[in-house]
């Protein structure tokens, strides 16, 4: 079966439903493809998670977004993110992942698990919150290893070790922490990251300062056992017993897609993806980047709330080529 539309957007994150949004009120028809679940990176957040953006920058459509406190929790931006795609009766394909996409501007098809789709344009999506940055270490693989958190409950009185110095490593430690596991970070850095919230930073600092949490900096794990951890440490290789490790390492883009679509990256440290700033036309002519994934391994650069604008460019673009056809 090959379904046809003017536009397929891959990722039902908040800014490909900003997108789907935008080509709504322009009559542009268009279908979305989400690999998981709608907002799936959210869905993958921490259970007790708190965004650090305020409801209203959150916003997308125009719809309100308002939550019982002044920043909405991870349950709060599900339900409101559920809210607008059935308010806008968005067109949204779950848990279909994207196999191949072939073609050029104004003819591409592209293939699914389920389906197969002919488009003119193609609007990528995908955030980056689905594939983890590994450590490439030996043990890396062992089920003790969580590249993901949800909750501190299942590591009570476990010896947890954290990797990474960032907000979300940060955040693990604390509430392990206060479920009483014992905690060690280790941190490749001389110090935590400048980034980290400026309401937690002193907590963090206090439970170090204190030997309430044990922290190693200018440090890397090198190699991970069933019950025990190797750390390259300033003072030499130490070995730990431990029985959880939480690697809070990052994640980033599928890279996989962008470079099987035929977008050429800037040769910069971040692996950028070569996109047009004004229209978000990607390398590639008839593709566009949205959201997150334009900042390829610079993962801090684009959120949802100064992303948000990436579908009203890109729908202005695509609207603009659309009259100028019609008028040939």
């Amino acid at each position: 079966m090959s379904n046809s539309n003017k536009v397929i957007i891959i990722g039902a994150g908040p800014i490909g439903l900003a997108c789907g949004i935008e080509l709504k009120k322009r009559n542009i028809s268009f279908q979305i493809i989400e690999k998981g679940c709608i907002v799936n990176s959210l869905f993958h957040y921490p259970t007790n998670m708190t965004f650090f953006s305020t409801s209203d920058r959150l916003e997308i459509g125009g719809v309100p977004f308002i939550s019982h406190g002044v920043k909405p929790t991870r349950r709060e931006a599900l339900e409101y993110y559920r809210r607008v795609a059935d308010s806008f009766e968005l067109p949204i394909n779950l848990y279909e992942e994207v196999d191949s996409v072939e073609g050029n501007d104004g003819n591409y098809v592209i293939t699914t698990n389920k389906d197969r789709y002919e488009a003119e344009k193609i609007i990528i999506s995908t955030g980056f919150y689905y594939y983890p940055q590994f450590m490439n270490i030996p043990g890396e693989d062992l089920p003790k290893v969580k590249h993901y958190y949800d909750e501190p409950h299942p590591y009570a009185f476990q010896k947890v070790l954290v990797v990474g110095g960032g907000n979300s490593g940060v955040d693990v430690a604390l509430e392990t922490y206060r479920c009483n596991a014992e905690v060690t970070m280790v941190v490749r850095d001389s110090e935590l990251k400048e980034g980290v919230k400026y309401w937690v930073k002193p907590d963090i600092e206090n439970r170090i300062k204190e030997g309430e949490i044990t922290a190693y900096f200018n440090s890397e794990v090198l190699e991970i056992k069933p019950e025990s951890v190797t750390i390259k440490t300033p003072d030499g290789v130490k070995t730990i017993e431990n029985d959880f490790v939480l690697a809070m390492t990052g994640y980033h883009p599928d890279y996989s897609l962008l470079n099987n679509m035929g977008i050429g990256f800037e040769k910069d440290e971040y692996q950028t993806p070569i996109y047009d700033e004004d229209t978000h036309e990607s390398s590639k002519k008839g593709i566009y980047l949205a959201g997150v994934v334009c900042g390829g391994f610079n993962t801090s650069k684009w959120f949802i709330e100064n992303a948000r604008v990436h579908a009203e460019q890109i729908a202005n673009h695509i609207d603009k080529l659309s009259v100028s056809s019609i008028q040939l």
